[in-house]
């Protein structure tokens, strides 16, 4: 089988980005945007759902972290997109629920080539250090939008915002984890009576 591996980049006046997955991986990451808790919660991205990749970014930090977090997105969409091809032999489809101390957060998720976010989750507070928690939808809509799925996550409960952050990372990387994997019973198909997923 092909190897599902792709590099992306992008490159405005706001930010500098060049990023690598490898679908097939063992959760490796190295990353680097200047935002730490961003950081964090990529690292966390690529170790549940066994996606190696790489993320060298750098932005215009000095305004704030938006365009560095969205444009990460968007970057490791495209180059996600690229690796998976046409989809075939994907199981597609995942969901599941993740708890972590006192928060539980559902993810579920269609590589469907069609894409789309539903979006409930909410903070108490604008900031988890100096992170504008908003961010985290922003990472998560230009992700679904360049990789072609459609992303569901609901927030069912928590107190804490760090956590409620990272059940949403571990839960998406769980879910892509499963949806990602290469489907035994029909590993030369596309998953769709349409026979395509692109869109």
């Amino acid at each position: 089988m092909s190897p599902r591996s792709a590099e992306a980049s992008r490159k405005t006046k706001e930010t500098d980005i060049a990023v690598s997955v490898h679908v097939d991986g063992s959760g490796k990451s190295d990353i680097s945007t200047g935002v730490g808790f961003f950081d964090h919660m990529l690292d966390q991205l690529s170790r549940h759902s066994l996606i190696d990749m790489t993320v060298r970014a750098k932005g215009d930090l000095h305004i704030d972290d938006h365009h560095t977090v969205e444009d990460t997105g968007i970057a490791l969409g495209q180059a996600l997109a690229k690796a998976l091809g046409d989809r075939r032999g994907i199981m597609r489809y995942a969901s599941i629920d993740l708890a972590m101390d006192e928060t539980l957060t559902r993810a579920a998720i269609d590589v469907s080539g069609r894409p789309f976010l539903v979006w409930n989750v909410s903070f108490s507070s604008p900031k988890i250090g100096t992170f504008d928690t908003e961010l985290v939808r922003e990472f998560f809509q230009a992700l679904a939008q360049n990789a072609g799925i459609t992303l569901h996550v609901t927030n069912h409960y928590g107190a804490n915002n760090h956590h409620i952050a990272e059940t949403c990372f571990k839960a998406v990387a769980r879910a892509l984890r499963t949806a990602l994997e290469r489907d035994p019973r029909q590993p030369d198909a596309v998953p769709s009576t349409k026979g395509s997923l692109k869109g």
